[in-house]
Formats: structure tokens, C-alpha cells, sequence
């Protein structure tokens, strides 16, 4: 018994490499865009029977941060086999990615002013990082409810053109990021799942 007990399988998980960094970067960037258009569909068909402040509660108050953080955060739940810490860099390459393609659609195809928008361009990373320190403790739903609590907030804030409060959500959203990550260690992932007795036959 103590023998079997001895023999285990060790399966060493693997560490972040450059390609995996870059394509999970991509994945931001490339699942913004299909969310932007449906969004932009959903609120178009609002408007024939609502006022436009309340089309635009709906699809970017409400709609928007559910469907945004879940589309960002969904690659990261098989990335079972990383550190904490490892999980928190790539949520924060999803969210960039992602920042990175709503910034140049607002600016460019929207005409939004480059200083405004900025901040939204790393405020993605934050709250999908939220979301990944959720994942790796166990608790994807409760941090997944916060960011998208915090990217609501920021939203209804700009939709009234409240520019210091969205700051203000903006920035505390960034220092939550931070203190979660600093919170994350090296310790793998449901690292109990990688030592398995060894099947006798």
C-alpha cells in the first residue's frame, strides 16, 4: 500500500511562452469584434420604440459589460494547467486585446476623442483580470460579477458624460487589478490534480 502510495505520475504543467502570450493577445483583439457589431445590431433595434437613453442603458449598461467579460474571460477556463499568476498575465493580455480594438474603433470609426478613450484601453485588462483571480481561486462567478459591476458603472458614468467618475471607476479598477494580482502566487492551478497514483495492472 505504501509502495502504491510512492508511485505517482507527476505531470509537470507548463509555463507561459511567448506564442501562448501573443495568441491569447489576438484573442482579444479578434473576439471584440463580432461583440462590438452585435451590440451595435441590438441597440440599433432598440431604437424604433424607445427613447435613445434607454436603448443605450440597455445595450451598454447592461448588455455590454455581461457579454463583454464572459466573451473575455471564456478562453482562460482551460488554461487548467497554469500558476495563478500565469492565468492573471494572460487575462490582462485577453482584456488588452480586446481594449486595444474598442479603442480604435471609438477613435477612429466614432471620432471619440484619443484622451478619453485611453483609459478604457487598459480598463479591459482590469476587469478580465478580475475574472481570472476569481477562476484561479475557485470563485469564477462572484469576480466575474464584479467586473462586470465595476464595467457597468464605468458605463452608465459615460453615458451621461461624467468623465472624473468614470476616472474614479476607472482607476479603482486598476488598483483592484493590482491588489489581486499581487494576491496571485506560482502555485499551479488544482495543482492536487497533477499527481495521480500510477494504475497497476
Amino acid at each position: 500500500m505504501d509502495q502504491e502510495k510512492n508511485d505517482k505520475i507527476v505531470i509537470t504543467p507548463h509555463r507561459l511562452g511567448m506564442r501562448e502570450k501573443i495568441f491569447f493577445l489576438l484573442s482579444g483583439i479578434v473576439v471584440s469584434i463580432p461583440i462590438t457589431l452585435f451590440l451595435s445590431a441590438v441597440g440599433q433595434s432598440f431604437y424604433d420604440f424607445l427613447p435613445l437613453i434607454y436603448s443605450e442603458i440597455i445595450t451598454i449598461v447592461l448588455l455590454a459589460p455581461f457579454i463583454e467579460e464572459f466573451a473575455k474571460a471564456y478562453p482562460l477556463f482551460y488554461r487548467y494547467s497554469l500558476s495563478e499568476r500565469s492565468l492573471s498575465i494572460l487575462a490582462l493580455l485577453v482584456g488588452l486585446g480586446f481594449g486595444i480594438t474598442e479603442f480604435f474603433i471609438y477613435v477612429f470609426l466614432y471620432d471619440v476623442s484619443f484622451v478619453i478613450r485611453l483609459p478604457g484601453l487598459f480598463f479591459h485588462a482590469a476587469t478580465t483580470s478580475l475574472t481570472a483571480f476569481g477562476i484561479a481561486r475557485s470563485k469564477p462567478i462572484r469576480f466575474y460579477l464584479l467586473a462586470v459591476f465595476m464595467h457597468s458603472l464605468a458605463n452608465l458614468m459615460a453615458i451621461f458624460d461624467q468623465f472624473i467618475p468614470v476616472l474614479v471607476v476607472t482607476f479603482f479598477t486598476y488598483f483592484l487589478s493590482w491588489i489581486f494580482y499581487m494576491k496571485t502566487t506560482e502555485r499551479y492551478l488544482d495543482a492536487e490534480k497533477y499527481q495521480e497514483p500510477v494504475q497497476r495492472f
